[in-house]
C-alpha cells in the first residue's frame, strides 16, 4: 500500500509534486514496488499536463507517455505529476504558477531545474525514482543540486512521444534516483541500452571559460583523483558561455514557435523574444557553433572514451538569489552533442550542501558509463540522504 496521506504531509515543504494519483497500484516486471514520480511536461493518463504553465493546468492527458507506459508494463507504480519550471526553460524551479520547490537539503533553495520537482522528490524520498527531462541540463542540473543520480540518455535512444517539447533536437526523457543501481534498472526499461565498454583514460576540458566555485573545483579535484588514469585535456573550439547562449537561441526560437499564442508569464515571455528577434546571420552563426561543437564534443569522446566534467560550476542557491546564468554551460554539451551523460553526487560544499560531477560518454556505451559511475561512486562515496528526507 502507498501512504498518500504521508506522502501529502511530507511533500507540504518541499511542493515537489503538484498533484498525486491515489489510484496507483504496483504492477508485475523488474520494476514491480518502485515508485515513479512524473515531470509534468510527460504525459501520464488521467492526470494533469500543464507542463508548468497556467493555460495547461486544466489539461488532462488522453494516455500516457511511451515513456510512462513502459514503466507501467515494467511493474511500477506511477505515483503522481511533479512540479517543473514553466515550459521547462530555465534551472531554479521558482514557478510563477505553481510555486516554488524547495531543496530537501536546505528549505529556502532552488532545488535546480527545470526537473526541479523530480530531484527535489527523489532527494526526499516522496519516490524511488522519478522521470525529468533534459534540453541542456535539466535532469543533471537538479541532480547534482539534491545530491542524486541523473541520467540523460542519448537523444535518438529514447522516445518524445507523449512529451510538451522544449527543443526536441535537444530534448530527452530520463530518471533521477538515490542510488546508480535504481538509476540504471528505469534507464534500460526506458530508453536504449548499449552494452559496449568505456574504453581510454577519458579527457576534461580545460580553458572553458567557467567560473567554478572553489567548493565545487575541490570537490571536482577529487573525481579527478579518483579516475583509475589522469584524463586528457581537450579544448574546445568555442568558450562554454557562448555554446550555451547558442543552444538558448535555438530553444528559444522552438519554443516561441510552438507556444505561439499561449499565455505565460512576464519571465517566460521575455526569454521567448530571443530566438525569434535573433538576426538571420547571428542564427546562422549560433547554429555554426552548434555543429561545430557537436563534432568536437563526439570527437573527444571517441577518442578518449568518455568527457568527465563538473555538472553544475555553482552550488545550490537561495531562491532570493538571481539564477547563476551559467548553471546550465557544463550541462549543455551533451545534448548538443546528442550523447548520454550521467551526474552523480561529488562532494560538499563548506556549508553543506551537494555538488555535481558528470560523465559524457558514447551512444552504445550506457553500460560502460553506469560501470565507471560506480567505480567513481564506491571511491568518492559522495551520497548523503537529505534532512528532510521521508522517514529520515
Amino acid at each position: 500500500m502507498i501512504d498518500f496521506d504521508a506522502l501529502d504531509a511530507a511533500n507540504e515543504p518541499l511542493n515537489a509534486f503538484s498533484d498525486f494519483d491515489r489510484t496507483a497500484v504496483f504492477g508485475a516486471g523488474p520494476l514491480a514496488g518502485m515508485t515513479i514520480g512524473v515531470k509534468a511536461n510527460i504525459a501520464v493518463a488521467g492526470m494533469p499536463w500543464h507542463a508548468g504553465l497556467a493555460a495547461f493546468e486544466t489539461r488532462l492527458a488522453e494516455r500516457d507517455a511511451d515513456t510512462v507506459a513502459l514503466l507501467r508494463q515494467a511493474g511500477a507504480a506511477i505515483i503522481g505529476v511533479l512540479n517543473m519550471e514553466e515550459a521547462a526553460l530555465g534551472a531554479k524551479t521558482d514557478n510563477p504558477h505553481f510555486g516554488p520547490v524547495h531543496n530537501p537539503h536546505r528549505i529556502g533553495y532552488s532545488p535546480g531545474g527545470s526537473s526541479g520537482g523530480s530531484g527535489a522528490a527523489v532527494a526526499a524520498g516522496l519516490c524511488d525514482a522519478a522521470l525529468g527531462t533534459d534540453t541542456m541540463g535539466s535532469i543533471r542540473i537538479p541532480a547534482s543540486h539534491c545530491g542524486v543520480y541523473g541520467f540523460k540518455p542519448a537523444t535518438a535512444s529514447v522516445s518524445q512521444q507523449g512529451l510538451e517539447p522544449a527543443d526536441l533536437t535537444l530534448d530527452a526523457i530520463g530518471p533521477l534516483a538515490r542510488d546508480l543501481d535504481t538509476l540504471e534498472r528505469v534507464a534500460r526499461v526506458i530508453s536504449g541500452f548499449g552494452d559496449d565498454p568505456l574504453e581510454g583514460t577519458g579527457a576534461t576540458l580545460t580553458e572553458h571559460g567557467v567560473e567554478v566555485h572553489p567548493d565545487v573545483a575541490r570537490a571536482f579535484a577529487a573525481a579527478l583523483a579518483a579516475l583509475p588514469e589522469t584524463p586528457a585535456r581537450a579544448v574546445l573550439s568555442h568558450p562554454l558561455s557562448r555554446i550555451r547562449f547558442a543552444g538558448f537561441i535555438g530553444v528559444s526560437r522552438e519554443m516561441a514557435a510552438h507556444l505561439r499564442g499561449v499565455p505565460t508569464s512576464e519571465r517566460l515571455a521575455r526569454l521567448l523574444i530571443y530566438g525569434p528577434r535573433r538576426s538571420l546571420a547571428d542564427w546562422a552563426e549560433d547554429r555554426a557553433i552548434l555543429e561545430r561543437t557537436a563534432a568536437e564534443v563526439r570527437s573527444v569522446v571517441e577518442e578518449h572514451g568518455f568527457l568527465i566534467l563538473p555538472t553544475v560550476p555553482n552550488p545550490p542557491f537561495p531562491h532570493s538569489d538571481p539564477e547563476p546564468p551559467a548553471q546550465a554551460d557544463f550541462t549543455c554539451l551533451a545534448n548538443i552533442a546528442g550523447l548520454p551523460a550521467l551526474s552523480m553526487p561529488a562532494g560538499w560544499t563548506a556549508d553543506g550542501l551537494p555538488t555535481g560531477v558528470q560523465l559524457v560518454g558514447n551512444a552504445g556505451a550506457e553500460s560502460g558509463l553506469f560501470a565507471l559511475a560506480r567505480q567513481l561512486d564506491d571511491r568518492l562515496r559522495a551520497y548523503r540522504p537529505s534532512q528532510n528526507q521521508q522517514g529520515a
